[in-house]
């Protein structure tokens, strides 16, 4: 297939948490959570030995379980963690279902759901497969790319922090986001989740392929810039391109539906007007009235003086900003049915996506030893 070679059997080890959690903020386009949650547990994690994050295709049949958290990122940091969520989540689901998991994968591979993934893996001493689900930040189980492509995302678990667990069956993926919304709303705003195992190589077909590589990539290239770098080198070295450069003038911030909306006013060089409409993430860059860029592309908006990336809701009047999009998820881009269910119209905004025209470049990498890919089975 055109995306295997994007998987890359990575290796994962202490010095390189930093790196990954900055590449992981840029794939979060502006939303995602914060990853630098998880900077201390990795690093103590992986202080002894690197993580390999593996090939779908090395597990062959062996069974996946999509973890991740659903709900507020920032209630997270007001209800912590005890580390118990996403394991009670998981022992829930194989007594339901009566599959004992082989390995892990992130169903969101950016942001705080990719940090948490790892931690994850390493706390349960399991295999991670460098797939997920998203390929980038999007804020709904309807965006799974398993639910897009006609697969099961129930049965499902779902624990919260207050130690209440419930198993969720649905027809739908709308019915499973629905569901789980209710849940958080009355567990404490958010909630470890386990989806439906399935076969390693089924990753091949309905997945996004070699994110977290990607990540590492990204921050590592990030990590290197010169101090005050040039925008165009920013641009440049991540692999994208140059929006524009300038101040913040207006945010305007809407409660919805959803997720609520923010529309933000960037007074550009030149005299250029850039309006960025945003949710969780960032959705559409308009100039002078005209876009210019669109999910599922990344629109990644960062600090003038630093290049540090900036999340929707930190983003504030007077941010002297650096504005750059990368290419989003191949498989996104694959079909037009694929496409429509993450283009701007799938946000309410009347607009067609506006992408790059070429994918990301994904430089092959050595694979891991064929002994590091023996899955360990997860404890009941």
């Amino acid at each position: 297939m055109a995306h295997h070679a994007q998987v890359t059997g990575v290796r994962l080890g202490a010095e390189d948490v930093d790196a990954f959690l900055t590449g992981l903020t840029l794939l979060g386009s502006g939303g995602g959570g914060d990853p630098y949650t998880y900077r201390h547990a990795l690093r103590t994690a992986l202080a002894d030995s690197a993580l390999v994050l593996h090939d779908p295709e090395e597990l062959g049949d062996a069974p996946v379980v999509p973890v991740g958290m659903l709900g507020g990122t920032r209630m997270l940091t007001e209800k912590l963690p005890s580390g118990q969520e996403i394991p009670a989540a998981l022992r829930a689901l194989t007594r339901w279902v009566g599959i004992e998991p082989a390995a892990l994968m992130p169903f969101e591979a950016a942001g705080l759901n990719g940090a948490l993934a790892v931690a994850t893996a390493v706390q349960l001493g399991m295999p991670l497969v460098d797939a997920d689900l998203m390929g980038r930040a999007l804020p709904r189980a309807d965006q799974f790319t398993r639910a897009v492509d006609g697969g099961a995302v129930t049965p499902a678990a779902m624990s919260d922090p207050g130690g209440q667990t419930m198993l969720v069956t649905s027809a739908t993926a709308h019915g499973l986001e629905r569901i789980a919304r209710s849940f958080v709303a009355q567990g404490g705003g958010w909630a470890g989740f386990a989806m439906m195992p399935a076969p390693a190589r089924d990753a091949l077909r309905d997945c996004c392929l070699g994110g977290f590589g990607r990540a590492l990539r990204l921050g590592r290239a990030h990590r290197d810039l010169p101090d005050k770098p040039d925008p165009e080198l920013v641009a440049t070295a991540l692999g994208g391109q140059l929006l524009g450069i300038g101040r913040a003038a207006d945010i305007n911030r809407l409660p919805s539906s959803s997720f609520g909306r923010a529309s933000v006013t960037v007074l550009g060089r030149g005299g250029a007007v850039l309006r960025l409409e945003a949710e969780n993430e960032f959705l559409l860059v308009l100039r002078d009235g005209e876009p210019v860029a669109s999910c599922p592309d990344l629109i990644c908006v960062l600090d003038r003086r630093t290049a540090t990336p900036i999340a929707v809701d930190s983003l504030r009047p007077g941010d002297d900003l650096i504005i750059v999009v990368l290419p989003g998820p191949d498989w996104w881009r694959a079909t037009p049915e694929r496409l429509r269910r993450v283009d701007p119209r799938a946000f309410g905004l009347g607009c067609d996506a506006v992408l790059l025209p070429t994918p990301a470049p994904v430089p092959p990498a050595p694979r891991p030893p064929p002994a590091s890919a023996q899955p360990a089975s997860a404890p009941r």
